[in-house]
């Protein structure tokens, strides 16, 4: 169950930090709403997993998924520029995060 949670804790860190981005400063409402919604769901599940889940495990997965599904939204919808170096890198991240599931 912590797995899930953490898991889910993850891709919610990429939906606030996409929301942050689009807020413009917290001068949008909407975007400015989902991102303090999300992020405190997010961090909500970080802790509950983090009873069970090693800390330096836990945070590095949440992170992990985190960012690789915020760079990848950016990539694929706003904007930012796609390489083959940018998805090596980016499944070098999701490498990582199964090595250390696995470890656990």
């Amino acid at each position: 169950m912590s797995w899930a949670v953490l898991v889910l804790s993850g891709v919610l860190e990429a939906v606030w930090a996409t929301a942050l981005g689009m807020s413009e400063g917290f001068s949008k409402l909407w975007p400015s709403v989902v991102f303090i919604v999300t992020l405190a769901l997010s961090m909500a599940g970080l802790a509950f997993a983090l009873r069970e889940v090693p800390v330096g495990t836990g945070y590095a997965v949440w992170v992990g998924i985190g960012a690789t599904l915020t760079a990848g939204y950016a990539m694929a919808f706003g904007g930012e520029a796609v390489s083959v170096a940018k998805l090596l890198l980016l499944a070098g991240i999701v490498g990582c995060v199964i090595g250390l599931k696995i470890l656990h």
